[in-house]
């Protein structure tokens, strides 16, 4: 099969070239799927899991990328609850080769079914940033109606999740970013926009949910507003800014098929909107992944036309 691998850590994605490599096999539980489209999150590859496997050996030549769309292909020994033939899409283990590729082996309970109405495009720019948004919003977040909601990079991948699902819930929402990113911020619903270079953050008021993909002195300036009992959310790895009467919780977002299933049906109702900026193809897959500009959404990788 042909698929992008970085074996140069230190060059990042510059490092990334299209190769051939042994298709995978299926292991216990696992499925094979054939990718028609692949997210990629540029951060990965700092993680250490990007280059060590579960047992701490290094993996040289690692096929990045975590988010797929695909169709079943076959079944390891002792899988149950998808078919062959099956449309899916989901969150690749962080340790294992990746969906850069034509084909991933992958824990079913990982993936969930793909209607037949939405995009292989569309579901493989769900994973992370759809994931992401409700586990952090909903299960860490524990956000109710009428509450009030920071949404730092309401622009991104992630922050557009997160202002979408938070209205819809009944929050009222405040996106931050660049001023270059308040038309969009305000166009994926949030309700006010803080420009984070020219904006005085303080000025907001109390907040029921800080929502944090940022870190650093902003997530500390952010723990101050959090009310009594609210609660800061962070992916950016331990929380150094800890609200005064409420809670700080960092966490790593988890593939899970009910949330997935969740996620896919607000999409085909169009209760909620993709945020996909570059759609290229696997051969032009290096070009698009080392971009000259900024990123306008999450770049998408079709695999199979």
């Amino acid at each position: 099969m042909r698929a992008i691998v970085v074996s140069d850590r230190a060059a990042g994605t510059a490092g990334m070239a299209l190769v051939d490599r042994p298709e995978p096999s299926a292991a216990i539980n696992d499925v094979i799927v054939r990718i028609h489209a692949s997210g990629f999150v540029p951060t990965e590859l700092e993680w250490p899991s990007t280059w060590t496997d579960r047992t701490g050996r290094e993996k040289t030549a690692s096929i990045p990328g975590h988010e797929l769309a695909g169709v079943v292909t076959s079944l390891g020994y002792g899988t149950t609850g998808l078919s062959v033939g099956q449309r899916v899409f989901g969150l690749a283990d962080w340790h294992r080769d990746g969906t850069l590729a034509e084909y991933v082996a992958i824990e079913a309970r990982n993936l969930a079914p793909l209607p037949g109405d939405v995009d292989f495009a569309v579901g493989a720019s769900l994973p992370i940033s759809g994931l992401t948004a409700w586990q952090g919003l909903f299960q860490h977040g524990r956000l109710q109606a009428g509450q009030t909601v920071l949404a730092h990079g309401a622009a991104g991948a992630v922050g557009t999740m997160v202002t979408q699902l938070a209205r819809e819930a009944g929050a009222y929402v405040i996106g931050t970013g660049r001023a270059a990113d308040r038309e969009k911020a305000l166009d994926f619903g949030a309700h006010e926009f803080v420009d984070l270079e020219n904006d005085a953050l303080e000025d907001i008021g109390a907040i029921d949910l800080v929502f944090d993909v940022l870190g650093g002195d902003v997530q500390k300036r952010s723990a101050a507003l959090v009310k009594a009992g609210g609660t800061l959310v962070s992916v950016v790895g331990p929380v150094e800014g800890r609200p005064a009467g409420g809670l700080a919780v960092d966490f790593i977002v988890e593939a899970d098929r009910a949330d997935l299933g969740e996620i896919v049906q607000r999409v085909r109702s169009g209760r909620l909107r993709p945020n996909i900026g570059d759609v290229s193809t696997l051969d032009d897959a290096v070009a698009a992944l080392n971009p000259t500009e900024r990123r306008k959404g999450k770049t998408i990788i079709r695999v199979r036309p």
